[in-house]
């Protein structure tokens, strides 16, 4: 373990600039841990990592000597449009981030609130094994780079052994991490040797008392000697730094004065006004606006070239020895060239990071769906992404962009303000403002009334099983009296199946199932009460479904030619607005649940004596 004592650390201040140097003291502690330190080619070719690990620029270490990173043979990768991977714009996802738990050891203030969020069940979120599998599947499609994220990844205590597994799925290049730094210190030796390749490190700020009052904890100087020791070890670590007008916006150029003698990549990031900030983009810093204020301090910043699938546009100082790029995600957005997925610690898949729409591959992988099902579920999902996020930024066009700006940069807000938006999260029922994700309706303020609802379906069997049914002569049984058994049972789990569904007392289930000979159809009719405060539709329309399955699985063995129909709600009343299918719709004169009576059509000729007059039930 490495330790860092207040004699190892030197504060620099010069002109409002604070950072730290990496003292002799804590180089000498790597170095007396020489034989702990492998580089990033052993870590390669080690027996514990049999894939092949490759970097788009090969560094040498200065201060070790350590010969330079061999860049591998890249694979050919699968892109048909007709790949799980590939979605219906043409663009192919060959970058998987991993969220292995939801847990910080920070409080940013842009991130979450001081007291935290409500965390997830530990059962809900992915197994270690559920992990590895996912990634398995998807390196088999063709993912060749995994990040893994959090909450902050460094607060798992397998964190060391998922990334050493992770370097032994054949085809996969990269394996990298997003931390805040603070457990470099203690973990970074152990990662390197399991075998990762990339290290993002997140900070806002080069002063200490600003960490602080953003992060809400202590531990700026930990981070700093985090790079450091990245930087030793061999590695070119890119450190994210949110950009905030009024709290960083002036610390700029501090930032790329860091890469005159660190070889880091400094990425300032556009902030992303969304779920906990509630869309405010008055703290907003455009890239153009930061570019602006650095050329005007370095007017000899050169641009480097671009990646076709990078985020960030690169440039570097002449004579400096890293680089800065910039994340223009909310004014200049990349998704053209979007090429990445991510899975959230409890399994479900984003296609897009603004997006609200998620597919939960943790519910399919326990209950037993094949890899092929998962690859189905998964092309799915990723055939449903957007062209682009900005129809996810109801609020960007209230942002005001500086006469300065470039009439390239305004021209292409001009084309944001054009875009139409779509709902943020405060107008959704069933999302919670805060955090954006799923929750239950609060029923509190509701009044307690009687509620009633009504649903159908119907299974066509064929004119074989409709026989087999009507004589009762199925090897499993009276299909009608099971089914009608299975919906009442269904009603009432119907929380349990449906996750955002209050558990609701229910007073009465009616399930009625018939058989129509005539039509091999058999039909089936359910009505649900209670006395409550929301309503009981789903728990009709849960009922029905079920016992229409039901049918099914008892009629299987006979033949699959079986169709499920019309499910649908009948009527609904009780709650604040009622509803009835048109054909339902009740008289206002008859409040029976008997079947209704047809009259047959008046007729202005004399009665005879033999017509039939009397009214029939149908």
């Amino acid at each position: 373990m490495l330790r860092l004592i207040p004699s190892s650390i030197e504060m620099l201040a010069n002109n409002s600039r604070t950072w730290l140097k990496l003292s002799p003291p804590v180089a000498a502690i790597s170095k007396a841990n020489g034989n702990l330190l492998l580089n990033r080619r052993q870590c390669a070719t080690s027996p514990s990592s049999t894939s092949t690990s490759s970097t788009d620029n090969a560094e040498t270490i200065p201060s070790t000597g350590t010969p330079a990173i061999v860049k591998s043979h890249k694979k050919s990768i699968s892109t048909a449009p007709d790949s799980p991977l590939t979605d219906k714009f043409g663009r192919f996802h060959s970058y998987l981030r991993i969220s292995l738990t939801e847990r910080c050891n920070l409080r940013c203030k842009y991130c979450m609130p001081a007291e935290g969020v409500q965390l997830s069940a530990k059962d809900s979120l992915l197994t270690t094994a559920e992990v590895l599998r996912l990634a398995n599947l998807f390196v088999q499609e063709g993912v060749r780079k995994i990040r893994l994220t959090g909450g902050e990844p460094t607060v798992r205590k397998d964190l060391t052994d998922i990334v050493e597994q992770l370097k032994r799925i054949p085809l996969l290049e990269s394996v990298g991490i997003t931390t805040n730094g603070l457990m470099l210190t203690r973990q970074l030796v152990g990662l390197q040797r399991a075998g990762l390749d990339a290290l993002n490190i997140s900070l806002d700020t080069l002063k200490a008392a600003k960490y602080e009052q953003i992060t809400r904890r202590k531990g700026w100087e930990r981070v700093i000697a985090g790079i450091d020791l990245a930087i030793q070890l061999g590695y070119k670590p890119k450190v994210n730094c949110v950009l905030m007008k009024g709290f960083n916006d002036d610390e700029l150029c501090d930032f790329v004065e860091m890469t005159r003698d660190r070889n880091v990549d400094i990425r300032f990031i556009e902030y992303m006004p969304f779920t906990g900030n509630r869309w405010d983009t008055s703290n907003m810093v455009a890239f153009r606006d930061a570019l602006g204020t650095i050329t005007a301090r370095y007017p000899n910043l050169e641009t480097m070239e671009n990646g076709p699938n990078d985020t960030s546009k690169a440039f570097r100082v002449p004579g400096f020895q890293g680089q800065i790029g910039f994340i223009s995600s909310m004014t200049e957005h990349f998704c053209g060239s979007c090429n990445r997925l991510r899975i959230t610690a409890d399994g479900n898949l984003k296609v897009c990071l603004f997006g609200n729409t998620e597919v939960s591959l943790r519910d399919a992988l326990r209950s037993g769906s094949s890899e092929d099902d998962l690859r189905c579920l998964i092309s799915a999902a990723v055939k449903r992404k957007k062209k682009q996020h900005a129809d996810l930024v109801p609020k960007l066009n209230r942002l005001i962009l500086p006469a300065s700006s470039s009439s390239t940069s305004s021209a292409r807000f001009s084309h944001l303000q054009q875009l139409v938006g779509v709902r943020s999260f405060a107008s959704l029922s069933h999302v919670d403002e805060r955090t954006g994700k799923a929750s239950m309706v609060d029923v509190d303020d509701k009044y307690v009334s009687r509620r009633e609802a009504k649903a159908q379906a119907t299974v066509y069997v064929g004119p074989t099983i409709s026989a087999l049914i009507e004589g009762n002569e199925l090897k499993k049984g009276d299909v009608l009296s099971i089914s009608q058994m299975a919906g009442i049972v269904a009603a009432k789990k119907t929380s349990e199946l449906v996750p955002l569904c209050h558990n609701i007392p229910l007073s009465s289930i009616k399930v009625e199932t018939s058989l129509n000979a005539a039509t091999h159809e058999v039909h089936i009719l359910t009505k649900v009460k209670c006395e409550g405060k929301t309503g009981v539709e789903m728990e009709a329309l849960t009922a029905a479904s079920i016992a229409a399955l039901t049918v099914y699985d008892m009629c299987k063995s006979v033949s699959h030619e079986i169709l499920i129909k019309n499910i649908m709600l009948i009527e609904k009343t009780g709650g604040k607005s009622d509803y009835f299918k048109a054909s339902a719709k009740p008289k206002a004169v008859s409040k029976s649940d008997d079947p209704p009576i047809v009259v047959k059509q008046y007729k202005r000729e004399p009665i005879k004596n033999d017509e039939d007059f009397v009214p029939i039930h149908h």
